[in-house]
């Protein structure tokens, strides 16, 4: 056994809980969830930290407009730095925001070294942008976290669905909680994702208008939070129960 794993408990147990959003396809806007929940968990007085583990395409610091200037601090182990009062973790501080084809084995070393090094301390939510797909790093993090739950993120399509109930599936056989499935990037009202959840017996949360408008505010969080998006993740976080 890898040592570094017996230390990775020790940094999150002063986290109340830890959600894991995440998907079966990639750009169905889960980087973007992921962190205007953190935006939204922290504005309504929660400690709040946010761990990018998308480790070919990490977008949360450019969501959160942060400007990555040399390393965090260490102090047996790595400081997160903060963004907006969020604490934050990323791969870019190792990869330099540079392309990083990672394969087999470095990719779970990659995960656990993260988890293992970073000192999060006292947080209510701990907000993990998950790698998209069901491969190696979601199984890692499923088996190195042991009280994670998950948000799905999926959009009207049946493509994308298709890869997503996959991801639902194994979680749901690994008796992994899930906290439900989010709609995303709506453009009309159709019960098309909705049914489909329904009959997994799972939790639908919600849907998420397609806002036109949204690019303009990425990167510049206090105008992200106005936008017609986060309104309607506003109305999902109620169902939730996530008001402090």
């Amino acid at each position: 056994m890898d040592v570094r794993e017996s230390v990775i408990g020790k940094r999150l147990r002063n986290i109340n809980r830890i959600i894991c959003v995440a998907s079966g396809k990639g750009g169905v806007g889960k980087s973007l969830i992921a962190s205007t929940l953190a935006l939204k968990l922290e504005g309504k007085g929660y400690n709040v930290g946010i761990l990018d583990l998308d480790l070919y395409g990490p977008s949360s610091h450019i969501i959160l407009g942060f400007n990555k200037k040399g390393f965090p601090d260490e102090d047996k182990g790595i400081i997160p730095s903060k963004i907006n009062n969020i604490k934050f973790m990323s791969i870019i501080y190792f990869s330099d925001d540079k392309p990083a084809p990672f394969r087999g084995l470095d990719i779970s070393n990659i995960i656990i070294e993260l988890l293992a090094i970073t000192q999060w301390g006292s947080l209510d939510y701990l907000i993990i942008d998950m790698p998209p797909g069901i491969g190696d790093e979601t199984l890692d993090i499923i088996r190195l976290i042991k009280n994670c739950e998950f948000i799905v993120v999926t959009t009207p399509s049946k493509v994308a669905m298709g890869a997503v109930k996959k991801l639902l599936l194994i979680l749901t056989e690994l008796k992994i909680p899930i906290l439900g499935v989010i709609e995303n990037m709506v453009i009309k009202n159709s019960n098309l994702i909705k049914n489909q959840i329904k009959n997994m017996d799972l939790n639908y949360l919600g849907s998420i208008i397609f806002d036109t408008n949204l690019e303009e505010s990425i990167g510049k969080p206090k105008k992200l939070l106005k936008t017609d998006m986060v309104n309607d993740l506003e109305n999902i976080l109620n169902n939730l129960n996530f008001n402090k």
